[in-house]
């Protein structure tokens, strides 16, 4: 408090002897309550009391203020446009406020928010201005004999500038959402008159009321108040109506935007609007300060990418991952038959796998260029991965992208007391054994028919033609899978990232066929059905619908791994891909290409790599995928404890719960 009056003392000194601009004083004020912003109060009282004690400091301060002509700057674009999302391209809004943060966009000198980006430039100005006791403020502002913005009878600039505002802003939203990409969000609506049009007319007979009052406010009691909150109410649910229909009729970003212009511009609305009433005169002061700190607040805060990045993708995210939680359903097992179908089927994916390997150890010695190993071992990886998933067959690591939409599902459901919380982590619990065993025997049923298999058909083409062709890369193959003189562990990450990123690209074409309508336009393709018929042209667009989105997500799942390494060698990066069944298909190729000379230390680091691997595999991809879920779903991490503990204590209670399945009696 002393080096606080000190630094004022000697600020005022200053402007005393020299001539001073009165921006940069003002500036240099605030500065010196900005060293505070950290403490749980800003106290201004040493500046109260300087003013009060000292006619001619209290004189500069007024000079100052008045030479900025505050009371006369034009403020309706911090109202209308400051802070919204100003674009349906979300990639060029990010771009644009990534820029302003480092280099900050200026407005026009005449405008409040250039003397707003001049003095509060601290994203953190707004917090500790919150923080300075609404008493002090009053204080000063009657200090400084200013005039409440409802006590201009002149020209009424400060409301005028609040009306105008408003107007832009309505006449925004009332136009963009009445655009055909909206308007079809909310085929409800479609019979009924849209509430924005209403809104606008409201809003229109708001501000000539008060245009035409002597008083430049409304009362709460006000019909044209209450009938515009009823207006602001429909908007809202017209706007959470488009988003909840996202589930069924798919969204695309531009739209998502757009909804969330529309929701922000609602919002500051309902904000602003609140400045124009005044039930008791004598809040005048206090309704004038708390226009400024909003305000202040609204422009420090115009550049805030992680909000954009959190509204903006939440949306989107919430129906991919709707997506892979409906798709992972179906890697999950309840009874006995499942389980052991779920073990056949990934043994099917075990022999695809077995025959890639061997493929691409012929690709290998194919005499091209970095860039051409690359587009053939995705085009393998591509075909392999499409045919598993056509074929029905399951590859154990692409299960946890997709099961932990739908334990995260599982956890959504709302709860009141205490009891009612603890059954649903119990049930969590229970649904998150099932999960792990049939990821269990998935790995199982991979690993065992890859080995085997990879084996047999080395030994047949060996066989066959008198060639061996694992004799000159055994040993790189082997060493691949060490656990630890290799970055086997490291590699096996970036296959997990590439497992969850696979997740993604199933659930964001599934969204956008759903939001083009593709599936319908397909059935009803007036070429199509002449050609083949209705029903063909039917079952196609029901297989394109349930089939589609897995191929895309198989074929950029191949070309990712296929295509890593060729990049790190271009790079000069050491990152490269390893996946648990590709190892145990490996192990088998290094063991025969040594012919049977590999040391055994070799091979038993071998093993334990591939147990390494496949974990990091699921635990890389499984651990995204849950964030985004929960980010998806706006749930808290902290909820992850409750459920580990939940997890845990079923683990002791039934350890083999989690990798066979319990009788059925157990069960029911």
């Amino acid at each position: 408090m002393v080096q606080t009056k000190q630094n004022l003392i000697q600020l005022f000194e200053n402007a005393t002897r020299n001539d001073i601009e009165g921006l940069d004083f003002i500036i240099d004020l605030v500065n010196i309550y900005r060293k505070q912003r950290n403490a749980v109060l800003v106290d201004i009282q040493d500046l109260l009391d300087l003013l009060q004690t000292n006619a001619e400091y209290r004189n500069i301060l007024l000079e100052k203020i008045e030479s900025l002509s505050i009371s006369k700057k034009d403020f309706d674009q911090i109202i209308s446009d400051v802070g919204i999302i100003n674009y349906s391209d979300f990639l060029y809004e990010l771009r644009l406020r990534l820029v302003a943060r480092f280099i900050p966009h200026q407005a026009p000198l005449d405008s409040l928010e250039f003397i707003l980006n001049q003095i509060f430039y601290d994203r953190k100005d707004s917090e500790w201005i919150a923080t300075i006791p609404g008493e002090q403020l009053i204080s000063l502002f009657e200090l400084l004999e200013s005039k409440n913005i409802y006590a201009d009878n002149v020209d009424k600039h400060a409301v005028s500038e609040i009306l105008y505002g408003l107007e832009v802003l309505t006449q925004r939203v009332s136009g963009r959402a009445m655009e055909a990409d909206v308007s079809k969000m909310t085929p409800e609506y479609r019979n009924f008159d849209n509430p924005f049009i209403g809104l606008l007319q409201e809003m229109t007979n708001i501000i000539q009321y008060v245009r035409s009052q002597k008083r430049p406010h409304l009362e709460s009691s006000d019909i044209y108040y209450k009938q515009i909150n009823i207006l602001l109410n429909q908007c809202d649910k017209y706007i959470d109506d488009a988003f909840a229909n996202s589930h069924k009729l798919g969204i695309s970003m531009k739209v998502n935007q757009s909804l969330l212009r529309l929701r922000q511009q609602l919002g500051r609305i309902r904000e602003i609007l609140n400045y124009l009433v005044l039930d008791d005169p004598n809040k005048g002061v206090e309704q004038t300060i708390s226009l400024i700190k909003k305000l202040i607040y609204i422009n420090v805060n115009k550049t805030n990418v992680r909000r954009l990045v959190n509204e903006s993708t939440q949306s989107i995210a919430y129906e991919i991952t709707q997506h892979t939680a409906q798709t992972g359903e179906h890697y999950i097992t309840s009874s006995k038959k499942e389980y052991t179908n779920m073990f056949w089927s990934a043994c099917g994916g075990g022999c695809i796998v077995a025959f890639l390997c061997i493929i691409k150890v012929l690709m290998s010695k194919a005499d091209t260029s970095i860039f051409g190993h690359a587009v053939l071992y995705s085009l393998n990886y591509a075909l392999g991965f499409t045919a598993i998933y056509l074929l029905g067959c399951t590859l154990a690591t692409k299960q946890p992208a997709m099961t932990a939409s739908a334990l995260v599902s599982a956890l959504q459901r709302k709860t009141g007391n205490k009891e009612e919380r603890n059954y649903k982590y119990w049930s969590f619990a229970n649904f998150f054994s099932r999960v792990f065993r049939s990821q269990f025997i998935a790995f199982v049923g991979n690993v065992l028919l890859a080995f085997p298999i990879a084996m047999l058909l080395i030994w047949g083409i060996d066989t066959l033609f008198s060639y061996n062709i694992a004799s000159s890369k055994w040993r790189g193959l082997l060493t691949d899978l060490d656990p630890v003189d290799s970055p086997a562990i490291y590699h096996a990450a970036i296959a997990g990232v590439f497992l969850f990123l696979s997740g993604i690209i199933a659930g964001s074409v599934a969204n956008r066929d759903k939001y083009n309508s593709l599936y319908f336009r397909i059935e009803q393709h007036p070429i199509i059905k002449k050609v083949f018929g209705k029903e063909k042209t039917k079952k196609f667009a029901e297989w394109y619908k349930k089939k589609w989105a897995g191929v895309i997500s198989n074929i950029w799942f191949g070309v990712f791994m296929g295509m890593t390494g060729s990049i790190g060698i271009f790079l000069g990066l050491d990152i490269d891909i390893r996946h648990i069944t590709f190892a145990s298909g490996n192990l088998a190729l290094g063991m025969y290409g040594s012919d049977w000379r590999a040391p055994t230390d070799m091979i038993i680091w071998g093993i334990v790599g591939i147990g390494v691997i496949g974990f990091v595999n699921f635990i890389v991809s499984f651990t995204l995928s849950l964030i985004l879920a929960f980010r998806a779903r706006k749930m808290k991490l902290y909820e992850l404890v409750l459920v580990s503990k939940a997890i845990w204590a079923l683990f002791l209670l039934s350890p083999m719960q989690f990798f066979f399945p319990p009788k059925e009696k157990k069960q029911e």
